[in-house]
């Protein structure tokens, strides 16, 4: 049995790589802070072109008509690329919206999805704040035992700050009424978990990328500081630390690739499986900010070094759709229910 990537899917994320490449650049990123909305709708459209908004819209709605084992080899690239845009509430939105059974919001927005003129926002319980709100043309909100779907300028948005400058965050309030809502219920909770799955599954691919990103840097940089005479590189304790990083990656990967599978086949252990993924991928990604700041020494804590970017983006990502303390407990709870066994996981985490 064969439990690589296929061709297609190396070759489209090979294509969504070279793009972000050429188009996402620390510059392009910087320059993205200092804007209102802090996102570029002509960026958006490329991305369509390509058709990475629309990766899980079905093909009768004109998207990819891909599953979560496809789109995780491109969400790494965007953590790679330090990209803000709000693609994991528009993929998983679509996804949502694809399983709803409501007829209507499928044709009226799928779509509009595929073909980068709509962008959707997530609000789940495990999170307090909608992740750009501001900018989603549909938002899909929990409210109680029901979940609902609702236009923006149905809603009322409060800006909350952040660290890290490529995050746009929100407080929504909304009325809720029979017009907008979409399910409840034991639906309504399917439908929620479903997508806090799916946005975790999202987050660690990014981690992935951006853990990437950081041991690049550092090896690069490691390789051009002179001390002594020699590149710092040549140390022991340097060369020891960034591969320790790499193998903490590489372990993490595996569990994020088991996961899509595990989403897209909606096995019984995939919310074990997704958070064994977050908590694995988010320590590496966070790991590799440590080292890469400590290989940089003083001047990784400059504003003008691109470290920062991608060790943001390693705290945001830790924190989106449940922090380790909700995943955690979720591996815990699979545990003492007997739902599997614990060497199963194959990943202690800490303070379990």
């Amino acid at each position: 049995m064969d439990f690589g990537f296929s061709e297609d899917q190396h070759l489209l994320q090979q294509t969504v790589r070279d793009f972000l490449d050429g188009e996402c650049t620390p510059e392009w990123l910087r320059a993205g802070w200092e804007t209102d909305t802090g996102r570029d709708p002509a960026f958006w459209s490329r991305l369509a072109e390509i058709g990475v908004p629309g990766l899980l819209v079905p093909e009768d709605c004109g998207g990819l008509g891909m599953d979560e084992i496809d789109a995780v080899l491109i969400f790494e690239e965007v953590g790679r690329a330090a990209l803000a845009e709000p693609l994991v509430g528009t993929a998983v939105g679509a996804a949502l919206l694809r399983e709803c059974g409501d007829a209507a919001l499928r044709e009226r927005w799928l779509p509009a999805v595929a073909e980068g003129r709509a962008v959707l926002a997530l609000g789940h319980p495990q999170s307090p704040f909608v992740a750009d709100a501001h900018v989603a043309d549909l938002l899909l909100l929990a409210d109680g035992d029901a979940l609902h779907a609702v236009a923006r300028d149905a809603v009322r948005l409060e800006a909350q700050a952040s660290n890290d400058g490529s995050q746009r965050l929100f407080r929504v309030s909304f009325e809720a009424s029979e017009a907008t809502r979409v399910a409840e219920g034991e639906a309504a909770r399917s439908l929620i978990d479903a997508a806090l799955d799916r946005g975790a599954l999202f987050s660690a691919a990014q981690a992935l990328g951006a853990a990437d990103r950081l041991i690049t840097l550092a090896a690069e940089y490691a390789g051009q500081r002179v001390q002594f005479g020699v590149a710092i590189g040549t140390f022991q304790a340097v060369k020891h630390m960034l591969a320790d990083d790499k193998v903490k990656l590489e372990y993490a990967r595996s569990h994020v690739y088991r996961a899509a599978h595990s989403v897209a086949r909606a096995v019984p252990c995939r919310a074990a499986d997704v958070s064994m993924a977050k908590l694995a991928a988010c320590e590496a990604a966070s790991q590799a900010a440590k080292t890469s700041l400590q290989v940089h020494g003083a001047i990784g804590y400059t504003y003008e070094q691109d470290v920062h970017i991608w060790m943001k983006r390693a705290w945001s990502l830790d924190l989106a759709y449940g922090d380790s303390v909700f995943h955690r407990a979720r591996l815990c709870d699979a545990v003492i229910d007997g739902a599997l066994p614990a060497e199963s996981f194959g990943y202690s985490p800490r303070g379990a």
